[in-house]
């Protein structure tokens, strides 16, 4: 009985940090604000819902899941044309 009372308070004790630290990497995400895919130049939602993803902090969107392997490529080319366009 005691074992479940150290595991309850060392699980109530941990949550909140756990929590904190979700949190904290979900407030680092540079939002994505263009309206078109960096990889095709198509308007996003123009061929359905947006494929979207975190690259290195940043939001990215993508017209279509078939731009991801372009991207993944070269990755630094497609960051280096959102920055162009902020």
């Amino acid at each position: 009985m005691k074992t479940i009372s150290i595991l309850t308070a060392l699980a109530l004790l941990v949550s909140p940090s756990l929590f904190a630290a979700e949190t904290a990497k979900k407030e680092e995400v540079k939002p994505y604000k263009p309206d078109t895919c960096i990889v095709s130049g198509e308007k996003l939602g123009e061929m359905g819902k947006p494929y979207v993803f975190v690259h290195e902090g940043q939001e990215i969107k993508l017209c279509c899941k078939s731009c991801l392997k372009k991207f993944n490529k070269e990755p630094e080319k497609y960051l280096k044309k959102l920055e162009e366009k902020k």
